[in-house]
């Protein structure tokens, strides 16, 4: 009788059990209910894509690609030749090859396999093998009989045959990993799905399991949680043409629009660890600038800075570690990453980002850090916080908590504007971030805290979400440079409030905003002009039917609640 084997869970993985899962679930939707409220909606995508779709977005030379994910090629398993050659010859064996030869042959008549002219030759080689095999089948002797062993070995040799013959033809790029992050997958849903042609910007969140092959270690597994949040909006043709004509006053525009928005996911990811009660929340923020040129710019003040860091780094390279050493030469800025203790006091006299920003791109910083301010969003600024990958740009931040020691990252994120593009996409712009689930529980913990469950006025629109409806309650519509820290402050207190708002991050002419609240299927209009400011008075119009009033602060929030019951 065979021995019973004691089945676990895999190395790096593990089982979530109640009561913890409770906790893990309240996490969960208290994520749903804050992005909710900012706009956002839920995407769900599959757990595996093509190994390309990271090797590009990832790249192909990080750690990431070349060593961490966990890859496999399902063409390669189907299309194999059933066969063992230590399988004794028999009729029942010729049949199980035969099933294998003409599965590839059908696949290939249907295009499932490279029609190719090698293809097709190979295919038809493995057909004449078979048919050679299927004839040797026909005088397979009894093993006693003489001259038995000299046709078995031809018939293993032919079996041998057809599976060489089936592994040399080329089933194309069909390799596939287990994803180990979300962001090239958002993308590639983004792209597939034409999503720049509805209303932008796109507002998405997704949550579930991503893979890694990595050492385990506390707060990190081989199977570990995500929630991540991206926001992406295609660039309108002439912008991204290059019109002389427009560019100028585009870039003035969408420099702040980008840093509001930059902002405001930021605001958004820290209200949510907020509304957690997260301890010990350090929000850390930098500047990259950027690889890429504006169109009618050659200043790229990223590449110069990387060469000036190198420079320095030659210079040092014999103080530093063996890890330090290879990132010279591969991707500089990943020195900054370094926590040995030997490499800290050589680094902080390194050439710093920050003194290599090109006039738009410190710009950008400096309205990014006006914005936080405005949104009430404490920050440090930590010149060290880098991508190594071309396509992030300006924006990027860190945040870190309590109870998890040095490795006490549990969000990070930043701008990407290269990267819909780099996939196939139309020019498109990005900022996103991504939390570590399994790093947030274990802070909460560690604390020995737990998540407080909503009251009835917070619950509505972590609803609405879970519920599949999409829109928003109130579309911010506000007017005038003193109406825009009036504006965020109302967002922020209906979003609080429960409510899902939409806070555009530029002002907007009456009209626009009026039609762009009517595309995103808002109920109402707050209106905010300098009118509304001046008097406290702020005007709420219905877009069912066009009916407005004013109402105070307090009335608002009163009438707002009641409409929702």
């Amino acid at each position: 009788m065979a021995e019973k084997r004691k089945f676990q869970a895999i190395k790096g993985t593990r089982d979530l059990l109640p009561p913890e899962t409770e906790l893990w679930n309240r996490v969960e939707q208290t994520a749903r209910e804050v992005f909710g409220s900012f706009g956002f909606g839920e995407i769900r995508l599959p757990i595996f894509e093509p190994t390309e779709l990271f090797a590009r977005a990832v790249g192909s030379r990080t750690e990431v690609v070349g060593k961490e994910m966990y890859s496999f090629d399902p063409a390669k398993e189907f299309f194999a030749v059933d066969a063992s050659l230590d399988a004794h010859p028999s009729p029942e064996l010729t049949e199980n090859v035969g099933e294998s030869v003409y599965r590839i042959k059908d696949a290939f008549d249907k295009g499932d396999i490279p029609r190719t002219e090698e293809n097709q030759q190979k295919v038809a080689n493995l057909l004449f093998i078979f048919d050679e095999l299927r004839k040797v089948t026909q005088s397979l002797p009894q093993e006693s009989q003489q001259g038995s062993a000299e046709i078995f070995t031809e018939y293993r040799t032919l079996v041998d045959k057809c599976r060489t013959m089936a592994s040399l033809i080329r089933l194309g790029n069909v390799s596939v990993s287990l994803r180990p992050e979300a962001t090239a997958s958002v993308c590639r849903a983004y792209i597939e799905h034409g999503m720049h042609a509805l209303a932008q910007p796109v507002k998405l969140y997704y949550m579930g399991p991503m893979f890694r092959r990595e050492r385990p270690q506390k707060g990190r597994y081989r199977q570990f949680y995500q929630i991540g949040a991206e926001v992406l909006e295609a660039v309108r043709k002439e912008v991204a043409s290059g019109d002389p004509d427009r560019v100028g006053a585009e870039r003035l525009v969408a420099g702040k629009k980008d840093a509001a928005t930059d902002a405001e996911v930021i605001e958004m990811v820290m209200a949510f660890f907020a509304r957690l009660g997260l301890e010990g929340v350090q929000l850390d923020i930098n500047s990259i600038g950027h690889s890429e040129p504006p169109v009618d710019s050659k200043n790229v003040c990223r590449r110069a800075y990387v060469e000036k860091l190198k420079a320095a780094l030659e210079t040092v390279k014999g103080q530093l570690g063996e890890d330090s050493k290879r990132r010279i030469e591969t991707n500089p800025l990943r020195v900054l990453d370094s926590k040995l203790e030997s490499e800290q006091g050589i680094i902080e006299k390194l050439p710093r980002i920050g003194d290599h920003l090109c006039a738009d791109c410190a710009k950008h910083y400096a309205e990014v850090k006006r914005q936080l301010e405005m949104r009430g969003v404490a920050y440090r600024e930590n010149w060290r916080l880098v991508r190594g990958l071309d396509y992030y740009m300006r924006t990027t931040f860190e945040i870190t908590a309590r109870g998890l020691g040095s490795q006490n990252a549990v969000c990070g994120g930043g701008r990407y504007d290269g990267l819909v593009e780099l996939l196939g996409g139309p020019p498109t712009k990005g900022i996103g971030f991504a939390i570590g689930e399994d790093r947030v529980i274990l802070s909460l913990q560690e604390a020995r805290k737990e998540v407080a469950s909503g009251d009835p006025d917070r619950v509505g629109a972590g609803q609405r979400v879970a519920s599949g409806k999409s829109g928003c309650d109130v579309y911010v519509a506000w007017m005038g440079k003193t109406a825009e820290a009036t504006a965020i402050r109302a967002a922020r207190d209906l979003r609080q409030a429960g409510f899902r708002v939409e806070l555009p991050p530029v002002e907007q002419k009456f009209g626009k905003a009026l039609g762009q609240a009517d595309k995103l299927g808002a109920r109402y209009a707050l209106i905010l002009g300098e009118d509304e400011v001046a008097s406290g008075q702020w005007t709420l119009k219905t877009l069912a039917d066009g009916t407005q009033g004013k109402y105070s602060e307090e009335g608002l929030l009163e009438f707002l609640r009641k409409g929702r019951n």
